[in-house]
């Protein structure tokens, strides 16, 4: 026979707001391999996040569902304005500055940055790379830009979109560096960049979250808490040996 339904888990379930019922709805730039691309024969998004949001997804009684790529920059205006996507989920680093816009889940993995450059390049530190004329890669409005800009301001900053074809950039002699997050560099070197490197870790201590709206607080609790399980039963640690390799 059927049970009657747990008034407390009713209440819970309307604790938050969705964009659309049974469904999570997610927003991200798809162009960030190993966390978050586009399969290019299927079609669908792959990637870390991917997996890791679906799972979340599973143990809110969810099904994650994505909308078409769009802009990094764009992300955190679509989630804090409501209506279109109810979370942002693409290496978002949690800061002070996005906090003000949104709020974020707890972290769900660490990361720091790396400079990248050209295997036997001459321009292998950060005193050669902080000089008139060089032109190094970043994703704009990220981290990396702002460290490029406090570290390295004599160089030209040149922020890009799509990580792939900034590092075939670094490939080309385009640019001498890009900084990218350190675990995509990891992946992208081993998968396709051999004859790139990374010359200097940046520890910035960064960690990554998802994205909620304000208006959203429930959704944030229900997510976190799904994260903590996720983290007790090593499904996370599994994603990450899955993806990177090796545990972040």
């Amino acid at each position: 026979g059927s049970k009657p339904a747990d008034s407390g888990s009713d209440a819970k379930k309307s604790d938050y707001t969705l964009v659309a019922d049974g469904k999570l709805t997610v927003a991200a730039e798809l162009g960030f391999a190993p966390f978050e691309y586009m399969d290019e024969k299927t079609g669908e998004p792959v990637g870390f996040d991917v997996d890791l949001i679906k799972a979340i997804a599973q143990k809110m009684g969810l099904e994650a569902s994505y909308l078409p790529n769009q802009k990094f920059d764009t992300l955190v205006p679509l989630v804090k304005q409501g209506g279109k996507a109810d979370v942002g989920v693409s290496n978002f680093t949690i800061t002070d500055e996005r906090k003000q816009e949104i709020d974020f889940t707890d972290p769900y993995i660490d990361s720091n940055q790396g400079v990248v450059t050209k295997v036997g390049s001459q321009k292998t530190d950060a005193g050669s790379l902080n000089a008139e004329g060089v032109t190094i890669a970043c994703q704009s409005g990220t981290t990396g830009n702002e460290w490029i800009t406090e570290n390295l301001p004599k160089a030209t900053c040149v922020p890009v979109d799509d990580v792939t074809a900034a590092l075939t950039g670094v490939q080309t002699g385009l640019y001498a560096a890009m900084v990218v997050d350190l675990p995509v560099a990891s992946y992208m070197l081993t998968q396709s960049f051999s004859d790139l490197q990374v010359i200097k870790e940046i520890p910035t201590g960064e960690q990554y979250g998802i994205v909620v709206s304000k208006d959203n607080a429930g959704l944030t609790d229900a997510i976190n808490k799904a994260l903590a399980e996720l983290t007790d039963d090593g499904t996370i640690k599994q994603l990450e040996i899955d993806w990177f390799g090796s545990e972040i």
